[in-house]
């Protein structure tokens, strides 16, 4: 089936709260030698980027001033910079990396706000849990303090890419809360950057195991799936998912692609329609699996609405122009066999 095998790697192509992490960076200088910038990262569609969204400061020259992360709602502070001119690069999982327009830290105030949107790239991989999101498990129940707490310097490591120090927090925090579904989700999502792929599985199987309603632990176990070719298990993990939070445009988006590679197209085109009625943000790739859902059930017409919404959606790239091709060949097609 050349259009499901050509589908799999296309996907995956497409296919991390703390509070809020200050950073001192001046010392005791005279009054007005130092100010503080609190530093919002929105995404482009308007809503705050989230956590683990690695912030630089630097001065004019590329020299770093300082580093940190934001909180749950996309913001971070540096305080006490010293009066000079400087600006800020954000990077992570999930955003293309952004750099802002040079601006000063001068006398006249003692701290400033930068507002800074980035663009979102689409990210298949698996997705860590903060200790203090609010979709959590339920064996978050009487999770100590202290087991949170390194839950949140494992995430913090993990976006540094610090495997070895992010794997203590997270081993220490399964020793105090040894129940602990999201402990166990974070622990897969450290092996799976790590590529150990045994031990990756095992944690997810475990977390679901702990919880078996909870969604994140059931996505990024489906996505495994799918990275396996496993389909039938991936589209069943994924039914749960979709059963806990109906109206997630993203494993909404990943049963469709699960349900086709199973062949189960009606499934696909039903997912694909519901993740397109269920947020604005949906992602475009829906309408490519049904599209080409439909045409496996040869109903060109249905397909090529699908990829015109794609086009609408997503006018401009490298699928675009694949998408353009496919959209010629249907109309072709029909010119071709019309009286």
């Amino acid at each position: 089936m050349r259009c499901g095998r050509w589908l799999a790697p296309l996907f995956a192509s497409l296919l991390i709260s703390t509070a809020q992490a200050q950073l001192h960076i001046g010392g005791s200088g005279a009054a007005n030698s130092v100010g503080n910038v609190h530093v919002r990262v929105v995404l482009d569609n308007g809503r705050n980027a989230g956590p683990y969204l690695q912030v630089h400061l630097l001065a004019a020259g590329t020299a770093t001033v300082g580093v940190t992360y934001t909180n749950d709602v996309g913001e971070a502070t540096f305080s006490g910079v010293p009066v000079g001119s400087y600006y800020i690069e954000v990077s992570g999982d999930g955003i293309q990396a952004t750099t802002t327009e040079t601006f000063m830290v001068d006398e006249r105030k003692g701290s400033q706000s930068q507002w800074i949107t980035v663009h979102r790239i689409e990210d298949s991989g698996p997705k860590p849990v903060s200790a203090h999101a609010t979709l959590v498990s339920a064996t978050d129940m009487n999770v100590p303090g202290k087991a949170r707490k390194e839950l949140d310097k494992a995430n913090q490591e993990m976006a540094m890419q610090n495997w070895k120090k992010s794997l203590e927090h997270l081993n220490q925090a399964i020793a105090l809360a040894p129940q602990w579904a999201t402990a166990y989700n974070n622990l897969g999502v450290l092996y799976a950057k790590m590529n150990d792929i045994p031990r990756e599985e095992e944690a997810l199987k475990k977390a679901v195991s702990l919880d078996g309603k909870f969604a994140a632990a059931l996505i990024n176990y489906g996505k495994l799936c799918i990275r396996q070719k496993n389909f039938p298990q991936a589209e069943d993990l994924l039914q749960k998912a979709v059963s806990v939070e109906p109206n997630n445009p993203e494993s909404l988006m990943l049963l469709a692609d699960a349900a086709y590679m199973d062949r189960n197209f009606d499934v696909a085109i039903t997912a694909a329609d519901h993740a397109h009625a269920s947020a604005q943000d949906h992602p475009s790739f829906v309408h490519y699996i049904a599209a080409r859902a439909y045409q496996q059930e040869n109903n060109q017409s249905e397909a090529l609405a699908e990829f015109k919404l794609f086009l609408v959606e997503e006018p401009k790239g490298p699928r675009a122009d694949h998408v353009r091709g496919d959209v010629a060949k249907i109309e072709s097609a029909s010119q071709v066999s019309a009286p």
